[in-house]
C-alpha cells in the first residue's frame, strides 16, 4: 500500500496492492471512499505486491508471479473519476522488464520497490530470478522511459529497504545516496553507499540478538536512529512484539554491540510488519494487533515502556502471533488521515482521535437555509440588512469542499447536485454556520 496526493486538486488517494491487482481509492472524503478502478496483475496472483509513487506515477512490482516486471501508471488519470469498466488497462499501463539488450538484467518478479525521490531512482529488491535478490537500480526520472543502471549482489538478498540522500550526523557521508536494507533470513541489515550505481561500496552490515527474519525498518527524521522490525521473532522465540532501535551516529562504527540502543516490547504477542516514521511518531502495521503508534522520543529513551500512544485494532478477535490483520500503513497525508491495509478486511481510513476540526459555530438566525434537507439546491437568504459576502462549505470531517468570496447579495443558491449524500457545514461571512443535509 501507498498513497498519493494530487498537487493540483489536493485530493488524497489510497493505492492498495492486492493478490491479483492494484486498486485505487479516492479517500479525500474519508467517510465516503470511492473505488475508482484497478490495474490487473501483469502475471500471476500472489500475496506479495508492492507499490510506490514518484512524480505523479505509480510503480508496481509483484513477487513469485513470473514475468511481471514493473508496471508504471500515470496517477493523473484518476482525476477523471471512476473508470467505466473499473479497470485501467492497455496504453494506460506500461510494463517494464528491462532495457532488452543482450546480457541486460531481466526484471520478472520482485518482492518490493523503494524510491528515493530526491534522485529519481527506483530500487527493486527481492528480484530473485533476476540477480539473487539484491537491489536493481532503475532510473525513473522520466517515468514512462525507465532505464536500468545496474545492480548490487555482493550483500545478497534484500527483502525491504529505505534509500535516503544522507543528511544525518555522520558527516563523512553527507550528500551520498545511502541504502539500508533488511536482508530477511540472512539475519543482516546492510548499509551500502549506492551513489555510484556502477561502483557500490558496502559501508557496513550488522546483525542483532535473536534474529529470525530481518524484515523492514525506517530512519528517524534526523537519520540518526534506525527502527527495525523482525517479522518472525515473535513466533520463533515467543516474545511480544519487538521493535529494535539502532543508534547510527557513525555509519562506519562496529555495530556488534554499541549500535543497538533500545528494544521496545509491545503489549501483545502479535507479529510486526511494516513501520514508518512521520515526525515524532512511528506507525507500525502489527498484523493481528492492527496499527500501533509509538512516540519516537519515548522509544529512544532508556525507559521506553510507555512508547505506545495510540492504536487502531483492525483484527479485534485476536492478538496472537499469526499472519492476519494489518499489513501496511501510509501515514503521510496532509489531512492527518491514515490508511491501513488489512489482509482480510481491506482498507481502513482512520485518524487520531479528537483531531477533527471545523470552523467555530455561531448558530444565529441572521440567515436562513432552505430547503434543508435537499437533494439538489438550497438557498441562503439574509433575514436582515446583512449581505451574504462569503460562503464556505465543509464536510463533516472538516474538509473544505466549496469556497466563494465577494458575493455581496441578499440571496444565494448553493449548487449541491454533485455533492454526495451526507451532512455539511455551511459557513456564511466567516461568522455564521448552518448545518445542511444533502439527501
Amino acid at each position: 500500500m501507498w498513497g498519493w496526493t494530487d498537487s493540483q486538486t489536493g485530493k488524497e488517494y489510497a493505492i492498495i496492492a492486492t493478490t491479483n491487482s492494484t486498486a485505487f481509492v479516492d479517500v479525500s472524503d474519508p467517510v465516503n471512499p470511492v473505488f475508482l478502478g484497478r490495474i490487473e496483475t501483469a502475471a500471476g496472483t500472489n500475496f506479495w505486491r508492492d507499490v510506490k509513487v514518484y512524480n505523479n506515477y505509480a510503480f508496481i512490482v509483484a513477487d513469485n508471479v513470473g514475468s511481471h516486471g514493473m508496471q508504471v501508471f500515470d496517477l493523473t488519470i484518476l482525476r477523471n473519476g471512476v473508470d467505466p469498466n473499473l479497470i485501467f488497462e492497455g496504453a494506460q499501463v506500461l510494463k517494464y522488464t528491462g532495457d532488452g539488450g543482450s546480457g541486460d538484467i531481466v526484471i520478472g518478479s520482485c518482492h518490493n520497490i523503494v524510491i528515493n525521490e530526491s534522485e529519481g531512482i527506483a530500487y527493486l529488491v527481492g528480484c530473485g530470478s533476476a540477480n539473487g535478490g539484491g537491489p536493481i537500480f532503475v532510473d525513473i526520472s522520466t517515468p514512462t522511459s525507465p532505464t536500468t543502471l545496474g545492480d548490487y549482489t555482493a550483500a545478497g538478498y534484500t527483502h525491504d529497504a529505505q534509500v535516503v540522500t544522507y543528511n544525518g550526523p555522520d558527516t563523512d557521508h553527507t550528500g551520498k545516496q545511502i541504502f539500508i536494507g533488511s536482508n530477511g533470513n540472512t539475519d543482516k541489515v546492510v548499509i551500502p553507499d549506492v551513489t555510484d550505481k556502477t561502483n557500490v561500496t558496502l559501508i557496513n552490515d550488522f546483525t542483532y540478538p535473536q534474529t529470525a527474519y530481518a524484515h523492514q525498518g525506517w530512519f528517524t527524521e534526523d537519520q540518526r536512529y534506525f527502527i527495525l522490525g523482525d517479522e518472525v521473532d515473535e513466533q520463533s522465540f515467543g516474545n511480544n512484539t519487538r521493535t529494535l532501535v539502532f543508534d547510527m551516529i557513525d555509519l562506519d562504527a562496529d555495530f556488534s554491540n554499541a549500535a543497538l540502543l533500545n528494544t521496545y516490547t509491545g503489549p501483545t504477542l502479535a507479529i510486526d510488519h511494516n513501520g514508518y516514521v512521520n515526525g515524532n511518531k512511528f506507525y507500525l502495521a502489527n498484523y493481528r494487533a492492527g496499527m500501533r503508534v509509538l512516540d519516537v522520543p519515548t522509544l529512544l529513551s532508556s525507559n521506553n515502556s510507555a512508547s505506545e500512544i495510540g492504536f487502531f485494532d483492525t483484527y479485534p478477535s485476536s492478538n496472537s502471533a499469526n499472519f492476519n490483520g494489518a499489513w501496511s500503513i501510509y501515514p503521510y497525508f496532509a489531512s492527518g488521515n491514515i490508511i491501513i491495509s488489512d489482509i482480510e478486511r481491506g482498507l481502513f481510513v482512520v485518524r487520531q482521535s479528537n483531531t477533527l476540526s471545523t470552523p467555530d459555530y455561531n448558530m444565529t438566525n441572521s440567515f436562513s437555509l432552505s430547503p434543508n434537507p435537499t437533494n439538489s439546491v438550497s438557498i441562503i437568504k439574509s433575514n436582515s440588512n446583512t449581505s451574504i459576502n462569503s460562503i464556505q462549505i465543509y464536510s463533516i470531517t472538516g474538509q473544505k469542499v466549496y469556497d466563494n468570496n465577494n458575493i455581496n447579495t441578499k440571496e444565494f443558491v448553493l449548487p449541491l447536485t454533485e455533492y454526495r449524500s451526507g451532512i455539511y457545514l455551511v459557513k456564511i461571512n466567516g461568522t455564521t454556520t448552518k448545518k445542511l443535509i444533502k439527501k
